[in-house]
This record gives structure tokens, sequence and C-alpha cells, in this order.
């Protein structure tokens, strides 16, 4: 269980680093559902998904800091929630963007309940 907890986590903060490198050269506009967020905010965003994603590795390297993965995980399921709240809210048809955010939220919640609960670190 912790490999497969590990790997999981790498390919989140992967994902994430990913995420934020996409917000950085792209801007709100480019999601229709998520015109709503300012620019500022969006960049913000960016930025704090960069700290998430070394706060899902440091434990790795420093064990002190084992608390931050399963957090970690918990922020960014609820970034992912708040932009099926945005999707619901915006009244586009096209879920497919949604059901994306919900499979990251859920593999989220799947890290912190295994670093909370299954396997802590």
């Amino acid at each position: 269980m912790n490999i497969t907890l590990w790997v999981l986590q790498g390919l989140l903060a992967f994902h994430t680093v990913m995420g934020a490198v996409w917000k950085f050269s792209n801007s709100a506009q480019t999601v229709p559902s998520l015109q709503a967020i300012p620019q500022g905010a969006w960049l913000g965003l960016g930025v704090f998904e960069l700290f998430l994603s070394v706060a899902l590795i440091l434990p790795a390297l420093y064990k002190p800091a084992a608390l931050l993965a399963p957090v970690a995980a918990l922020c960014i399921a609820a970034v992912m929630l708040l932009y099926c709240g945005l999707h619901l809210a915006s009244g586009d048809a096209n879920h497919g963007q949604m059901i994306y955010w919900l499979v990251v939220a859920a593999v989220c919640a799947f890290i912190a309940y295994g670093r909370f609960v299954l396997k802590p670190l």
C-alpha cells in the first residue's frame, strides 16, 4: 500500500505541476466554465499548486513533514471541487471537464485517506 500511495503522490504532484504551468501560459478564459475566476486569482492558484506539488513529495525527503502530503491532497481535491462548482454555476452543458475534475478529486481523497488511516508516514 505504501508503494501505491507514493506512486499516486508522485503522479499527482506531476499532474499538479503541469496544471500550474498550464495556468501560467493560459488564462481562465480558455476554459469557458472557469471564466468567473479573475486573472490574478488564476495565477495565484498556479503558485498554490506548485507549493502543493512540493508538499506531496517533501515527506519522502524530510520525514517530519509527513502531514503535508495528505493535507496537500485535500487542498488539491478542494480546488477540483471548486472548479466543479464553477462549472455547474456557469450552466455549461458539456460535463467532460467536470468528470475529469471529480476523478482527480477522488484520487486525492484516496491519497489523503491512505496517508491518514491506511499507511501513515
